[in-house]
């Protein structure tokens, strides 16, 4: 089929296209993340423990055991399906960003890595007063967030979006 009869063909059910977008970026951004730490010798458990330190602080996530880890990866899931649907919901709006999903989806990926590690973590229960000082691994976790969420939410929301450019 080529991609001028692909836009014809409605797409009944968007939202799937934008939860399997999410849940596409949050689990490519955990095997990133656990594959990273595994080197460092850190589980997925203690990452899990992390996301949920957002919620508890550092402490009562560790102690937590397994039902703060669960909390985390349900935590994780959540924003990354947030994060899709924030893409979808403003390509609605700005077509460009989904005709173009591999430029803007990546700085929708800068975006996020600048707001989770600037705003989010530091006013979390986890984060303290200063964001964590720079280092070089920060190029990889920016590139993480470039290819494996950003441009996933944005292929995501331009599948959702199939057939819908047109109708006002």
């Amino acid at each position: 089929m080529n991609a001028v009869a692909s836009c014809a063909v409605p797409n009944r059910h968007p939202l799937r296209h934008v939860v399997l977008g999410g849940i596409t970026a949050g689990t490519l951004d955990l095997i990133y993340i656990c594959s990273l730490y595994a080197f460092k010798g850190v589980g997925p458990i203690r990452i899990f423990q992390s996301i949920a330190a957002g919620w508890l602080g550092r402490e009562a996530a560790v102690a937590g055991g397994m039902a703060t880890a669960l909390l985390g990866l349900i935590s994780h899931f959540g924003i990354t399906l947030a994060m899709a649907y924030a893409y979808y919901a403003a390509s609605r709006r700005w077509t460009l960003l989904v005709e173009r999903p591999l430029r803007y989806g990546a700085l929708y990926g800068l975006l996020l890595y600048a707001v989770m590690t600037y705003v989010v973590v530091p006013l979390s229960a986890a984060g303290g007063p200063q964001p964590p000082a720079w280092q070089w691994i920060n190029l990889a976790h920016i590139a993480a967030h470039m290819v494996l969420v950003g441009i996933v939410c944005a292929l995501a929301a331009r599948r959702a979006l199939r057939g819908k450019r047109g109708r006002g």
